[in-house]
């Protein structure tokens, strides 16, 4: 090979390294802005992240799962706490306090007041880092004044907390230790109906305990029954009290879930349905609360309501999708971008939106400041919405006369009168607020089973603005016996509104 040769091919791989340099360049700035926006939960902990995502074979495990176990767990510790009740009353037998009956016997029964007492409660844990960074839930350390903590090797160690955030029911100790077992992060997005999980635990306070289950169903939510974020694996794998805080893990021995909650059907005992937070948005949490001291969440200032086929067809819609907007609050991000009452968000960032529940995970696992992009149904036509979110406030906003015209039709068996200022400020609406005030509802009524309630304030009927009884009694005679879509403000809620499909009975 001559000089100039070499020369050449020198040249060319020189040209073939910068261009691979750029294009890696311009691919990270790509994925950067095409994410639109920072989802809060970076790794700020030395966790341990588990890499290995590819399903296990049943038939390598010939003798069942101790393998798996094994190594897991040490990580899953006991957790006992107590706290100091005070009697509610400040005695047992109010007539000891009778200055008749302190004539005779003085004070000699003063002990029988009654004292403060000592409350215990069990729990588990997960540890997470080798120097003692725990996750546990909120409601197992809740109120507690001392938090104890029992390892495997039946050390112990009196806990801090750090931190906690009730509304996803998590929370974070520490305790003084170092080179202490842990477990792999798993990756809870990679879930299916189906797989395999083991949850580790210490129910009753009898020692630490494993059981086995499948992944009956993810990404659950329950109406806000347990969290007000919710966003569940649900497993029949038993959970039973004092699991709560303990591993979920899979077949890799991965820590995909914290164990959270079971249902019992009014028994008490398991039932085969049970809920672990996913691991994901645990560890979001965790971070957060480790980095800030607090969850900082997105806010977007909407009420989401699920799309049901009825309110799909009274707005346009083939199928239902999307998520209605019930009520937009008074400048907040939703309201600045031109969100309306009424408008259904089909998609955010591309991903379709199913369900209320959906729209407030990926709104509070958003960074205050990003910029989401909406497509939007309104008027029968989809648009696009740009909302730039804020700061999720600490609190959420807080929340008579003659009784005639009974509805017709399918609104039947409801009573409503005319809103005056009093009643806005009894009701604890806002001032201005218009409408007609529901006085009675009658219970076997087709708008009882829809869900109207007395002291909601009807505000429209079928889209059109309802001010006064007249108004409104045209308006549900022109809908005669067909389904009512109507529009309410809920009392004490400080003017949050929902739609609400009063469909007839035949």
């Amino acid at each position: 090979m001559n000089s100039s040769e070499l020369r050449i091919r020198r040249w060319v791989a020189t040209i073939v390294v910068l261009a691979a340099v750029a294009g890696g360049a311009l691919l990270a700035v790509g994925l950067r802005h095409w994410s639109s926006g920072s989802v809060y939960g970076a790794a700020s902990l030395p966790v341990t992240i588990a890499h290995d995502n590819s399903p296990v074979p049943l038939g390598s495990l010939a003798n069942g799962f101790a393998a798996v176990l094994k190594p897991a767990l040490p990580a899953v510790v006991n957790i006992h706490t107590s706290k100091v009740v005070k009697p509610k009353g400040n005695e047992t037998m109010p007539f000891f306090n009778d200055p008749f009956f302190r004539q005779f016997f003085g004070d000699q029964f003063g002990n029988l007041r009654p004292q403060p007492q000592r409350e215990m409660s069990l729990g588990s844990g997960v540890i997470i880092t080798s120097d003692g960074t725990i996750l546990t839930n909120n409601h197992v350390i809740n109120g507690a004044s001392d938090i104890k903590v029992d390892l495997a090797d039946k050390r112990d160690f009196t806990a801090k907390l750090i931190g906690t955030d009730p509304q996803t029911d998590i929370a974070v100790l520490k305790i003084n230790a170092t080179n202490l077992p842990t477990l792999s992060i798993g990756d809870s997005s990679k879930l299916q109906v189906g797989d395999v999980v083991l949850a580790i635990g210490d129910p009753f306070g009898i020692g630490e305990t494993a059981t086995m289950g499948i992944v009956s169903a993810t990404g659950r939510g329950l109406g806000g029954q347990i969290e007000q974020y919710e966003d569940f694996i649900q497993t029949d794998a038993a959970i039973n009290p004092g699991n709560s805080g303990g591993a979920m893990i899979n077949l890799h021995g991965d820590l995909v879930g914290i164990n959270t909650a079971i249902l019992t059907g009014g028994g008490g005992g398991n039932e085969g349905i049970g809920f672990a937070i996913p691991i994901d948005m645990a560890r979001n949490v965790m971070n957060q609360i480790v980095e800030h001291g607090k969850v900082i969440r997105g806010y977007m200032g909407l009420l989401p309501q699920d799309v049901t086929p009825e309110i799909a067809k009274q707005f346009g819609l083939n199928q239902p999708e999307g998520v209605l907007v019930g009520s937009v609050d008074r400048d907040t991000p939703a309201s600045k971008a031109g969100l309306k009452r009424g408008d259904i968000i089909l998609k955010i960032n591309g991903k379709e939106m199913n369900s209320a529940n959906d729209l407030r995970l990926l709104v509070a696992q958003t960074a205050p400041g990003a910029t989401l992009d909406l497509t939007v149904w309104r008027d029968n036509r989809t648009m696009d919405v740009k909302v730039m979110l804020m700061e999720k406030p600490n609190e959420a906003a807080q929340n008579r006369g003659e009784g005639e015209n009974n509805g017709p039709g399918t609104m039947q068996g409801v009573q409503v009168q005319n809103l005056t200022p009093d009643m806005t400020d009894e009701l604890g609406v806002p001032s201005g607020t218009r409408g007609v005030v529901i006085t009675s509802v009658d219970p076997a009524s087709a708008a009882a089973a829809a869900g109207l309630q007395r002291g909601m304030i009807i505000q429209e009927v079928n889209h059109k603005a309802v001010s006064d009884v007249q108004q409104y009694r045209q308006a549900v005679q022109s809908a005669d016996d067909r389904p009512v879509l109507v529009l309410v403000a809920i009392p004490n809620q400080n003017g949050l509104t929902n739609y609400i499909v009063v469909e007839p009975v035949h």
